[in-house]
Formats: C-alpha cells, sequence, structure tokens
C-alpha cells in the first residue's frame, strides 16, 4: 500500500524528472528507521519505473497519528503499520514529506554534528562532518521554495542542507569541490559542514551537503535584473554606463573571483591539455549539435554559416588547450553578492548528465561563456512580451555588452587567462550555448526564443 501512495503522489513533487510521463512501478529499495515514536521518521530510496527505465529517488518520510494543519500540504497519505519493515505498533499513520517538519529535520544536524550512521539490512545511513568544524543541532528548519531539482533545508541563518532528490550512484562533484576548496582555505565558496550518504550499487553516494547560509547576500540574477530595470527606465540618451545601478563594477569583480575560483580548482585537482586533434572533435560536436538544433528549430537555419564559420575557426587552432576542473553550470543564479564579495554555489555541474561527464577535465572557457550567456538573459529577459520592446533593444544590447566587457576585465585582471586562440574557443563555446538555448526555450518557453537567437546578430 505504502508503494502505491507514493507512486500516485510523486510524480506531483517539482524536483520529480519524469513529469508527463506514466509510472510504471515504484519500490521501495532501501528502507530505515531514523526515529521512532510518534512523530516518526523513516528515509527511503525509491525506485520508479517508466517507460522501461529506472530512476532512484530519495524520501524523508515523516509519520504521524495525528497530522497538524501546518503538515497538512505536506501529506501522502495513510497506511498501516504492515507497510513498513518494522512495523510501528499503531494501527493508522498520517505519512507526509517530512522535509517540511522542523521537528523531525533536526535529525540531520544532530545525526552530522555525531558522525553518526543508521541502518539495518533493508539499508544504511551514513553522517560525517568535516574535521575541525562545529555543528549546532538545535537550530529549526524552513525549506526553500525555489528550488527544482533538490529539496534545502535552511537551519536559521546558519546552515543551508541540500539534499539531492534525484540519486545518481557516486560521490556529488558539489561535495567532492566544495570540500577540497575548503581545505585550501579558498575563498569565494561557502564553508561546507557536514554529508550524508549511503552505497548505491556497491558505491559510496551523496544523499546531502550541509554548508554555510549566506543570510545577508543577494542572488547575482535579481542584482543584474535591478541594474537593467534602471536602465529600461532610465530617459532616452542615457546609456548604460550613466544610467543608475550601473552593474558594470560588480561584473568586473565578479570575473576576478571567477578567475580565483578556477586558479583554486586547477591547485585541488589534476589538470591536463587537450591536443589539435581532439579540439577538432570537439568542434565536430558542436557542428552535430547543431545540425539537430537547426533541424528542429526553423528560425536557427538562416544562422548555421556563421555558426559554421565559428566552429572551423575552432578546428584551425594549432595550440594545445589546457583543461582542469570547471564549475560546468556557471551563471548568475550559481553567484551569491555577500557583503564582502561574491561567492560562487552549486559545483554540480548539469544535473541531469551522468556524473562521469560532470566530473570530466574541460577548458575553464566553458564557464566564462555561461556567464557571458547569462549577461545576455539578463539583459533581455525582460523585453519578452514587453511593449515597447523594439525601442528598448539597442539598451539591452549596450547593457549586455558593457557587463560581459566588465566581466572578461575582470577575469584577466583575477589571473584568468584568454589568449587570442582562446578568443576563438570561447567564441563557439559561447554560440554554442545559445543553440542550446534556442532549443531549450522552442520546446519549453516558446516566447522567449528570441533570447538566445539575439546572440547570432
Amino acid at each position: 500500500m505504502l508503494d502505491e501512495l507514493l507512486a500516485a503522489w510523486i510524480g506531483h513533487q517539482r524536483w520529480f524528472g519524469g513529469k508527463g510521463r506514466p509510472i510504471d512501478s515504484l519500490s521501495i529499495d532501501s528502507d530505515v528507521a531514523i526515529e521512532a515514536g510518534d512523530p516518526g521518521l523513516r528515509h527511503l530510496i525509491v525506485s520508479v519505473w517508466q517507460e522501461g527505465s529506472r530512476e532512484r529517488y530519495q524520501l524523508l518520510l515523516g509519520m504521524r497519528t495525528e497530522l497538524p494543519d501546518t503538515l497538512q500540504h505536506a501529506l501522502i497519505g495513510q497506511c498501516g503499520p504492515y507497510a513498513f519493515a518494522d512495523g510501528p505498533s499503531h494501527p493508522w499513520w498520517h505519512v507526509y514529506d517530512a522535509a517540511h517538519d522542523p521537528v523531525l529535520t533536526r535529525w540531520v544536524l544532530e545525526s552530522m554534528a555525531g558522525d553518526t550512521e543508521q541502518g539495518t539490512e533493508h539499508g544504511r545511513v551514513r553522517f560525517e562532518h568535516l574535521p575541525g568544524v562545529e555543528i549546532d543541532p538545535g537550530i529549526r528548519s524552513m525549506v526553500l521554495g525555489a528550488e527544482q531539482s533538490n529539496t534545502s533545508l535552511v537551519y536559521g541563518e546558519t546552515y543551508i542542507c541540500k539534499l539531492f532528490r534525484r540519486l545518481i550512484p557516486g560521490v556529488n562533484p558539489e561535495l567532492e569541490v566544495v570540500t577540497a576548496l575548503a581545505a585550501r582555505h579558498a575563498p569565494h565558496i561557502a564553508q561546507p559542514y557536514g554529508w550524508m550518504e549511503t552505497d548505491l550499487d556497491g558505491t559510496a553516494t551523496t544523499l546531502a551537503i550541509l554548508q554555510e547560509f549566506l543570510s545577508n547576500s543577494t542572488d547575482g540574477w535579481d542584482l543584474a535584473l535591478t541594474s537593467v530595470r534602471d536602465l529600461y527606465n532610465s530617459l532616452p540618451g542615457v546609456t548604460a554606463a550613466e544610467a543608475g545601478g550601473d552593474f558594470a563594477a560588480e561584473a568586473s569583480r565578479l570575473g576576478a573571483a571567477t578567475a580565483r575560483v578556477h586558479h583554486e580548482l586547477a591547485e585541488a585537482f589534476p589538470t591536463d591539455t587537450v591536443e589539435t586533434h581532439e579540439i577538432k572533435r570537439m568542434a565536430e560536436g558542436m557542428r552535430r549539435k547543431l545540425g539537430r538544433a537547426a533541424a528542429e528549430v526553423p528560425e536557427l537555419r538562416e544562422h548555421v554559416g556563421m555558426l559554421e564559420d565559428a566552429y572551423h575557426r575552432v578546428e584551425e587552432l594549432t595550440t594545445e588547450v589546457p583543461v582542469q576542473r570547471v564549475h560546468g553550470d556557471y551563471h548568475l543564479g550559481q553567484v551569491m553578492r555577500t557583503t564582502a564579495d561574491w561567492v560562487v554555489l552549486d559545483f554540480e555541474g548539469e544535473p541531469g548528465q551522468p556524473l562521469a561527464e560532470r566530473r570530466a577535465l574541460s577548458s575553464p572557457l566553458r564557464d566564462v561563456a555561461g556567464m557571458l550567456r547569462s549577461f545576455d538573459y539578463a539583459a533581455r529577459h525582460l523585453l519578452a512580451g514587453h511593449a515597447e520592446a523594439d525601442k528598448l533593444e539597442p539598451k539591452a544590447d549596450q547593457w549586455a555588452e558593457r557587463n560581459k566587457a566588465a566581466f572578461l576585465d575582470g577575469y584577466v585582471e583575477g589571473g584568468g587567462t584568454i589568449t587570442v586562440s582562446d578568443a576563438a574557443l570561447l567564441h563557439a563555446f559561447e554560440l554554442s550555448k545559445a543553440v542550446y538555448e534556442v532549443v531549450y526555450e522552442s520546446r519549453n518557453r516558446p516566447s522567449w526564443v528570441g533570447i538566445p537567437l539575439a546572440a547570432f546578430r
């Protein structure tokens, strides 16, 4: 009965990756009793089968005989004691998503602070904390509402715990990166405190990460949009440099912070170089993606010649390209401006990509290109559906170019390298990302497709 309840509920959760497709079956792979009693807490790993493929998800299951009104929104359903491996004694339980219950989520801090391990033959969960750090277990949590693929619990103004809902066997790249950088006392990262893990397919697998919560900080995307609004609301003839809320100084600081993070990653992890024949394969991969995209999105076809030229310039490179660990999904939504400086978050890479790809070495210019595309999105995001979009388009171009230039200047001044050869590769990365964006927007937000198409002018 419990598996039927979970199958009916899980498809409606924002972090569930198989929306729009029927669930063939759901099975419980692991069931660990964390706290007995009323309320009780269980940690579950479930397998969801859809169209012949399986994905595994992590659930925190709360159990109460009486469910308070404040938790009604998290209700999954009711079931009897036979639904559980160790059979609670009460005949019926309300089961619910315990991530929303601050009475039960205290176990995350308590368990990490104590380096505990819990479980039976039905599954095991381990909790660790970094040597030399202390965790205060007495802080209540709340759930952040903006998460998509994960669930984040915020404990006061001190910690944020990211629960990875969809599980892939192996150590999550974010845990690997932030702990390595913290060991080097690297700036521009949020201090890690601990993590939670289990074994999947015989491999230690990250379930959650506890980090410093940046309570007095602002999301980079929000800061950029404020600057864009100020420019749009300014008088005719006012330039991006003259308008209130000019973002260029912040863009330059962000570029310098990005260069420092790349330097620290190169020091903490192995580096390598990509030879010219591999660069040609890289360009050919971009060309194949372009072919598929142009076949799907007709508006892209008039720009194919220009894109082919950009990829051909990459094929003509005669120097090796340095590669290293990178962020992998870098944009304005992944950085926070604190009172002191910029902090980079979410080093897990593209969540939809295989773990090996997210951990693979790549050119740091891929991150730079991602941020440049993010500046374009910030500049044009507010134009979608705007009554005066045509009139404001020149201001959007001006804002984007000014802040991209400032970011690149800051990146070089902060120690990053962009040679003449690098410029050709950077341009190709930027255009290839825009090709991906065109396909994404045409599928999901057709009214936004003009944002990435503007990159090809």
